[in-house]
């Protein structure tokens, strides 16, 4: 495929777009607005509130992490400007 810089960009900044969904969601929602609603819910003796503020959100940023790094590398794939 040849390059073609308003798709490259428009794919690129839907996944930095989606990755920020979900940090915004496990880091500021279910880590500080919704955590006195999840304390109810126990995982390993922990309220579950606490655990996404503190264990968590850590495990699902790093996974971001790696989902981020597989897709751009698909999206640079698709658009030929991949390293060889």
């Amino acid at each position: 495929m040849t390059v073609d810089g308003v798709g490259y960009w428009k794919a690129t900044l839907a996944l930095i777009r989606n990755v920020l969904i979900v940090w915004f969601c496990c880091s500021y929602l279910l880590g500080i607005l919704l955590a006195p609603a999840l304390n109810s819910i126990h995982i390993g003796g922990y309220p579950l509130g606490f655990w996404f503020a503190q264990q968590g959100s850590m495990y699902i940023f790093v996974a971001l992490i790696f989902i981020y790094a597989k897709a751009m590398g698909k999206i640079d794939e698709k658009f030929d400007v991949h390293e060889q």
